[in-house]
């Protein structure tokens, strides 16, 4: 958690496919500034942290953001 949003963060993930962005602790419905994935982010075959696939988020100011495979 820091206090700067990050753009572009890649992270592995699983499975290729449309990752869910299921919460965002930084919502506007929280009190938050609503620095998000729009909804989500689809994962391409660049392998990271040991899985197959990865995607690129935005990671809000100290904040907390849950995903969720689309479907899976």
């Amino acid at each position: 958690m820091t206090p700067l949003p990050r753009q572009g963060y890649r992270i592995g993930v699983p499975q290729g496919g449309w990752w869910e962005e299921i919460f965002n602790s930084d919502a506007e419905i929280y009190g938050g500034s609503n620095l998000g994935n729009g909804g989500g982010a689809e994962a391409r075959e660049a392998e990271r942290h040991g899985h197959p696939f990865s995607v690129d988020l935005t990671l809000p100011p100290l904040a907390t953001i849950m995903l969720r495979l689309k479907g899976g």
